[in-house]
């Protein structure tokens, strides 16, 4: 029987340390993140130093999968809201189609042990849509708005739409929709 690679172990406790996290927060033990991963304790501790450690390589895990599920198929050519629109609808699928990562995600982001290393590096993937802003504020689309101000505004109003998506799948495409026109109201398009 083949041996599991090194790559495989090292996704294996990322995975676990997602499922556990989800389940019981930021200070679930190593140990319940071993168990779930299939692999001893020490075996963690061979591939990340701390839990911290670990914790940030979640983050970063995470971050690039959202930034990739967010980018895909991206309407460079598009105007801003268009491409707005884009961000917002890959945003708020993956939240909901991936409900365990979008809660530990959040998580991680409020946690005191997340390095400035990481959120640099998890931001990397997120450049386009940091153009896109910027694009939005110079051509006073915010209203003179900070862009980190607007950012926070769209995570909210995603936040809710996603839960909402979750509670009535049925009428998920409404609430998209609906999430979407209160976040242009917002933002000047340039009628």
């Amino acid at each position: 029987m083949a041996r599991p690679k090194s790559e495989d172990k090292r996704n294996a406790i990322l995975a676990a340390a997602a499922t556990v996290i989800a389940e019981k927060g930021l200070g679930a033990p190593t140990s319940a993140i071993s168990r779930e991963a299939g692999v001893a304790e020490g075996t963690l501790f061979t591939y990340f130093a701390t839990k911290d450690v670990l914790v940030n390589a979640l983050y970063l895990e995470l971050k690039q999968e959202l930034a990739d599920a967010m980018m895909e198929g991206f309407p460079r050519k598009k105007g801003v809201r268009q491409r707005l629109e884009h961000v917002w609808n890959q945003y708020v699928s993956w939240g909901v189609m991936h409900d365990t990562y979008h809660r530990v995600l959040r998580q991680i982001q409020v946690w005191g042990g997340l390095t400035e290393e990481s959120k640099t590096a998890g931001m990397v993937g997120f450049a386009e849509i940091q153009t896109l802003a910027a694009e939005a504020a110079s051509r006073g689309m915010l209203e003179g708005l900070p862009q980190a101000y607007f950012g926070a505004a769209m995570q909210a109003l995603a936040e809710t739409t996603m839960e909402f998506v979750r509670r009535d799948p049925k009428r998920g495409d409404l609430y998209r929709r609906a999430g979407f026109r209160m976040l242009c109201s917002g933002v000047k398009f340039g009628r």
